[in-house]
């Protein structure tokens, strides 16, 4: 027997790498975990993701659903559980949702939403599909406390809500390396797409302006199809800012390291595993004291209330000119990583409520 696993949205095995990419590589290798003893394997790489609201797309995309259920179906028997990750109105769950209910066997999600402001309009159909596979899980995985109060809004009787926190795929970190000076070198990973990942560019880019800072440097790692406008807001900077495009896993861990502060907003972040990655490092981080972001960060000085590139400002340089709170950012961020945020965590926690739902 083994344990299915669906991303909708993006697979694990997609050529282009994001963070919902990653999301669903580390949740394969927490699940594998199990103390079961189930393996785990990816039964679907169908994506269901309409970016547009083009109606004829979503039929287009059911039909394909309709056929790989079909196709699934001829040797589910090997299943004992199923678990999607992220399941919403852009990308539904058409296929393990029916499948598990076929196949009568417990329905996990990991990462879903309702969404009934999206009833009507051009997603209609497909955040129908998607709030419908929300009620029919046995049980749901919330990353952030802003999903489980929209999840227990509407949550059936018998459907448990556990919270899931967000996670690096790695058992333990290293010690933090010892007070070194402060370099000033600043660095912000992200995608360059349309929307929020531009406008947290925006912002990082009017807020350099107003560092007291005088010796500050910026690197920007990413790639995408806003990087024409991204690398126009940093022209005015010149040779201060440097941009290393999309790197591989290594090079971004180097980034990393490299990097006295790490700077991004995060304009309606999920939460953001950059975050994660760049504390991982020892990394102060400065952001926008968001939902979902004040959930993976350590330290109260990363957060700014204020949403203003001024006050993004203020945070950067108080980081760059105080040793002390420095330090302290990079400890309280540390410590809250290796505590909350690791990969033996996320496996406990998915492997318990396994357990408890396959005993039902």
């Amino acid at each position: 027997m083994q344990l299915a696993f669906y991303a909708p949205l993006k697979s694990p095995d997609h050529p282009v790498p994001s963070g919902d990419r990653q999301i669903a590589q580390s949740l394969m290798a927490a699940l594998s975990m199990n103390s079961q003893g189930l393996p785990v394997t990816l039964a679907s790489t169908l994506r269901c993701f309409d970016g547009q609201g083009d109606r004829q797309v979503q039929q287009q995309i059911s039909a394909r659903a309709g056929a790989e259920v079909a196709r699934l179906l001829k040797d589910g028997d090997r299943w004992r559980a199923w678990v999607t990750y992220h399941n919403y109105y852009k990308a539904p769950d058409l296929v393990g949702v029916a499948v598990s209910r076929r196949l009568k066997i417990p329905y996990m999600l990991i990462e879903a939403s309702i969404a009934r402001r999206r009833l009507q309009g051009p997603w209609a159909n497909f955040a129908a599909s998607a709030d419908a596979a929300t009620e029919a899980a046995d049980v749901v995985f919330y990353l952030t406390d802003k999903d489980r109060i929209a999840l227990e809004q509407h949550r059936p009787a018998d459907q448990t809500l556990v919270h899931l926190a967000p996670f690096l795929e790695r058992t333990d970190l290293p010690e933090l390396p010892p007070v070194a000076q402060i370099s000033n070198r600043l660095l912000a990973v992200g995608m360059h797409r349309y929307g929020d990942k531009l406008e947290s560019y925006r912002i990082l880019a009017a807020a350099l302006a107003y560092l007291t800072t005088t010796d500050w440097q910026l690197c920007i790692v990413g790639d995408g199809p806003a990087h024409l406008e991204v690398k126009a807001l940093f022209e005015s900077f010149g040779s201060r800012v440097t941009f290393a495009g999309q790197l591989d896993q290594g090079a971004v861990a180097a980034a990393y390291r490299d990097a006295s502060v790490f700077v991004w907003p995060g304009v309606n972040e999920a939460f953001g595993m950059v975050y994660l990655e760049a504390q991982a490092a020892g990394v102060p981080v400065v952001a926008q004291d968001r939902a979902g972001v004040r959930e993976v960060i350590g330290s109260p000085h990363s957060l700014v209330a204020d949403y203003s590139p001024h006050a993004m400002a203020r945070a950067i340089d108080a980081t760059l000119a105080d040793p002390q709170q420095y330090r302290l950012m990079q400890r309280t961020g540390h410590e809250l990583v290796r505590r909350r945020h690791l990969l033996g965590a996320a496996a406990a926690t998915l492997s318990r409520q396994l357990a408890l739902v396959l005993e039902r």
